[in-house]
């Protein structure tokens, strides 16, 4: 405990002047932000709506032509287009307010095929950091506490390597899950009772597995899902491997964190954050407890504004009379999402590699617009994809470098095979990993 309190009462506050955020700041107001009545959140919400429309409505090319009629925010969103992917790929310098000189990058990680990339400045990542540290604080996490994180950036760079220290936080690679890095992490922290464990939950499924097969005694302090869909055969296997609760979170790397559990089975969507619209297939809103569309307004981006913008989801909201009576916050709820099963690819030598394994390459091979792996026999994989407008000869091979660099396997073939489209599946999104082994 003294640990967690210098490192947020000191450390981090100097940080945050060095470095001109307002992580901490944030942090707290979100810590308020949970004790707040349904009329108050309520209230929040609407303003915090109605200040983002009239900004977008004065800043962003793509909104000026939009007349806002009355005083109903509500009603003058109604009256925005829906948002898709494309066009934020095609026209991204419609919805900027400002230059892109001092902005962050954030991209998508590409679980749907089809990659995007949006900017903020450092407030509003600031705000989206601060409500993912509070988000692992409802799991009983504390700044500092020890951790297990699995991501795509194997490579920590000096700054991540300091934050990874003064986080107490071991980092592996969930690109590939190989039996070396696997019993490596385990006799790590067998027989401790300290860590929280978080990461993308077919990666979280993997290192639950491995623990089981091999008979390790590892009790967690939570476990956080994050990044793809976390299945009820996943968390069973992750709840019975590390003797604790599985937190299911939900979000997207274009800057929106939507939802996440704490003392229900259903989500607490941050509304004061963003406001979650369930859409049918005309976009016209469904009534809560039926299935739509996931269509999301980030209510604090102002550098970008997204809204009414369509992630590619099926979901579905809690309607009221259904709400828990002794629910610990009064933040609307999330009922359900619906997702694709993420599959894994299975590799001779006994590697794993989940969709991450591959978005985390292709990110940054711009050349293809949109991709798609399919497994039939151990040795082999096709990859199909579509060609983007820089695309050359050499980006196939330049893709095959990338994925060896983790398969380390030459004899394991990779196939490509160009395509002019890649359909969906039943849940609406392209479904990246497709095995049918």
């Amino acid at each position: 405990m003294i640990y967690n309190t210098f490192l947020e009462k000191l450390i981090l506050p100097i940080g945050d002047i060095l470095n001109k955020s307002t992580y901490i700041k944030r942090l707290n107001y979100w810590r308020k932000v949970d004790g707040y009545s349904e009329e108050k959140l309520n209230a929040l919400e609407k303003e915090n709506l109605k200040n983002l429309i009239i900004f977008s409505n004065k800043n962003c090319s793509l909104y000026k032509e939009i007349e806002l009629k009355g005083t109903n925010p509500y009603n003058w969103l109604s009256q925005y287009p829906v948002l898709t992917k494309d066009q934020l790929r095609s026209h991204p310098e419609a919805l900027l307010t400002k230059s892109t000189e001092n902005l962050i990058k954030y991209s998508s990680s590409g679980s749907t095929g089809l990659q995007t990339s949006v900017y903020m400045n450092k407030k509003e990542q600031a705000n989206i950091r601060a409500i993912l540290t509070h988000w692992w604080e409802w799991t009983g996490y504390k700044i500092g506490s020890p951790i297990v994180q699995t991501g795509i950036t194997p490579n920590r760079s000096g700054l991540k390597q300091i934050k990874d220290l003064l986080f107490k936080t071991i980092y592996i690679s969930a690109f590939t899950h190989s039996e070396q890095q696997l019993i490596a992490l385990c006799k790590r922290i067998n027989n401790t009772s300290t860590y929280h464990l978080a990461g993308y939950a077919s990666s979280l499924n993997v290192i639950a597995e491995y623990a089981l097969a091999n008979n390790f005694t590892i009790k967690l302090k939570s476990v956080i899902s994050l990044g793809d869909k976390l299945f009820s055969n996943y968390k069973t296997t992750i709840e019975k491997a590390f003797g604790c609760k599985v937190y299911d979170t939900y979000g997207c790397n274009e800057g929106f964190l939507i939802a996440s559990q704490k003392d229900l089975e259903y989500k607490y969507i941050m509304s004061p954050h963003v406001y979650l619209e369930i859409l049918d297939d005309n976009n016209q809103p469904v009534p809560d407890g039926q299935l739509g569309h996931v269509v999301v307004t980030r209510l604090d981006g102002y550098s970008m504004p997204l809204i009414r913008y369509k992630i590619g989801d099926l979901a579905i909201k809690l309607p009221k009379e259904r709400y828990p009576i002794n629910r610990e916050f009064n933040y609307p709820l999330l009922e359900k999402i619906i997702g694709r099963e993420t599959d894994i690819v299975h590799l001779p030598n006994g590697k794993k590699m989940v969709v991450h394994s591959f978005t985390g390459i292709f990110e940054y091979i711009p050349e293809i617009k949109q991709f798609q792996v399919l497994q039939e026999v151990q040795n082999e994989i096709t990859i199909k994809y579509i060609k983007g407008s820089t695309f050359t000869t050499d980006t196939l091979n330049k893709a095959t470098i990338e994925l060896q660099k983790h398969i380390q396997d030459m004899s394991f073939k990779i196939v490509y095979e160009e395509v002019n489209t890649i359909l969906p599946s039943k849940s609406g999104k392209p479904q990246i990993i497709e095995s049918k082994l």
